[in-house]
């Protein structure tokens, strides 16, 4: 499948995947969507400094990098978990231009070493962040009450349905310890009756720009 680099219109890069007219980030701005998604809408709502995160689909590392650097900022305590069953090469996640946009060449090292290490092993970045990458497909995730926060970031419905299934949902779910949330830029009714289906309750709030709504699910609130 032919990808290439563009830049968003908020002057950040993503990847974009051609054939399929698909992006891994909002075309409306990539860093300014996983602000407004996963930190504002889902970080943010956790109580307490200890947080254990999943993401499903860790893609470039942006979200993974900008929960890094929320870490250090608010003395948080972050146990992150990406899951990705076809990883991005490291020249390709390089060649983004996070670090000049989010300000955070300090932290060069650290984005550059998200993409380095190990899968399948846990990598402690300092005493804020750890990351275990996981080579999965979604289907085949088993956690139980393990995580209380999921970055719920699959490429969209209308390329990868089957991504956004009941049965997908229900395995999230259960990753989700008691009162854990699931935050998705999706807004989709069929998404949400899904979210629903499994147990979810499930509220809209205002999107990142270029999108009116999106999701947040709580499990047993």
């Amino acid at each position: 499948m032919k990808r290439e680099i563009i830049k968003t219109l908020d002057g950040s890069t993503t990847i974009h995947l051609v054939d399929w007219n698909e992006s891994y980030h909002s075309k409306n701005g990539a860093i300014q969507e996983a602000y407004h998604v996963f930190i504002k809408n889902g970080l943010s709502l956790i109580e307490g400094k200890s947080v254990s995160v999943l993401e499903i689909g860790f893609g470039t590392g942006l979200n993974a990098f900008i929960t890094f650097l929320e870490a250090q900022k608010n003395n948080l305590i972050i146990d992150y978990t990406g899951i990705e069953a076809y990883p991005v090469a490291e020249e390709e996640a390089f060649a983004m231009n996070y670090l000049a946009e989010l300000k955070a060449s300090d932290f060069e090292s650290d984005f550059k070493k998200m993409h380095q290490c190990s899968w399948e092993e846990k990598t402690v970045f300092n005493d804020h962040f750890s990351l275990t990458k996981r080579k999965q497909f979604f289907q085949d995730i088993q956690d139980k009450n393990t995580f209380d926060l999921i970055y719920f970031d699959a490429f969209g419905y209308q390329v990868q349905p089957e991504l956004w299934s009941t049965e997908i949902f229900k395995k999230m779910f259960e990753s989700l310890k008691d009162k854990g949330i699931l935050v998705t830029y999706a807004a989709r009714g069929v998404v949400k009756r899904s979210m629903q289906e499994v147990g979810f309750t499930v509220k809209k709030v205002p999107g990142p720009p270029g999108k009116r709504e999106m999701m947040i699910g709580f499990k047993n609130i």
